[in-house]
């Protein structure tokens, strides 16, 4: 598993060179030929640095296969997206994912948000971490937050929600075919794909005021689609960002 799971992590990370991964370690081109053919076998010290070197855990490393469903996606790659303006809303609710997304579709329509000229409707979504953990716990409560992407000259007709503006920011991006087929390895593989490629490529991880992750999702000639988006500058840790379709 190890040696595949080399392989795979040099090749998507800018399809690193076995020459480039051996600089970068500081071993020769015939050691890293060993490991990745199973021949020979990295010490401790050599395994913490891969680590880091491709952002992964040790056990990933080790005991998963990281290729798997490999087919399902696209290379990484980098998007600027323009400034826009979205109208959002947070719930705590034992399904939080429904309760908001229902209340946007309301406010959308009292606002009048559906009836502006030439405004295609899209709904972004993400976790709120900022739930107790007697909240969680206790009650079982979960945090959601929905968001309307809407026109810059909009002007609602009732409060309910709360306008910002999400500055212009590059995202590293990757496509997911079917991605509900195993949406529960496919999404979440998405991501780590995307958080190995920023840490194996040297990108910024800074915090700023930007919104760090989010999903869209598409059809295209009967086949579904996401794109998954992390701000090149996102701290990892904080709260993933869904499309609602």
């Amino acid at each position: 598993m190890f040696s595949t799971n080399l392989q795979y992590l040099r090749k998507i990370n800018h399809a690193m060179t076995q020459d480039q991964m051996a600089e970068k370690m500081g071993v020769s081109r015939q050691t890293v030929s060993k490991w990745e053919s199973g021949e020979a076998y990295p010490e401790m010290e050599k395994l913490f640095r891969l680590c880091d070197l491709f952002s992964c855990s040790m056990d990933a490393l080790l005991r998963e296969n990281m290729d798997k469903g490999n087919d399902a996606y696209s290379p990484v790659r980098m998007e600027i997206l323009e400034r826009f303006r979205m109208a959002r809303y947070v719930m705590i609710s034992p399904q939080p994912e429904n309760d908001v997304q229902e209340y946007m579709k309301r406010w959308a329509k009292r606002s009048g948000l559906l009836e502006f000229p030439d405004y295609k409707p899209e709904m972004i979504g993400w976790d709120f971490p900022f739930v107790s953990n007697e909240q969680k716990n206790v009650y079982s409560l979960r945090g959601y937050a929905a968001a309307y992407i809407i026109p810059e000259d909009f002007t609602p007709a009732c409060d309910g929600a709360e306008l910002k503006w999400q500055e212009k920011t590059r995202y590293a991006v990757i496509t997911v075919k079917d991605p509900f087929t195993a949406a529960f390895e496919r999404i979440p593989g998405a991501y780590q794909r995307i958080i190995q490629y920023l840490g194996g490529n040297g990108l910024s991880k800074k915090y700023r005021q930007n919104l760090l992750c989010f999903e869209k999702v598409y059809k295209k000639d009967g086949v579904c689609f996401m794109d998954v988006y992390i701000a090149e500058d996102a701290v990892m840790k904080t709260a993933n960002v869904h499309s609602i379709t």
